[in-house]
């Protein structure tokens, strides 16, 4: 079993950015495939950014392609999220997920595959 704890969160302007963090535990995190979802209030919970276990594949919502970037460090047990250009449609409370897989360079985009959750970070944008 790995946990996950979210950072990074905070309050900013339209415009500006922030980078989330991610710190696992537990278990060999290069095992595991990542992934980041965020849930708006009133709003069921969405994919953002996915990665591989290599860190070779990546994904995107198509709603932060060109603006977030998703990486991991599998040295440090950590994958991060560089969002820039933030909008307020982007805030949100943002989870970090994981997921044992064999497949090393594939990603999943979907909350259902995801096996373990952070309690998550709360991101919020200003007009």
């Amino acid at each position: 079993q790995v946990q996950l704890v979210e950072s990074g969160g905070g309050l900013v302007q339209a415009g500006g950015s922030l980078r989330l963090s991610c710190a696992a535990s537990g278990r060999t995190f290069s095992n595991y495939a990542m992934g980041w979802f965020r849930q708006a209030p009133g709003k069921e919970r969405v994919f953002v950014a996915a990665i591989s276990r290599s860190g070779g594949t990546t994904d995107y919502a198509d709603s932060v392609k060109g603006r977030f970037t998703i990486s991991r460090d599998n040295v440090k047990n950590a994958v991060y999220l560089q969002m820039n250009s933030l909008k307020p449609e982007d805030t949100a409370i943002y989870y970090c997920a994981a997921d044992l897989w064999r497949n090393f360079e594939r990603v999943r985009t979907t909350s259902s595959e995801y096996a373990y959750w952070g309690h998550g970070t709360q991101v919020t944008v200003s007009s």
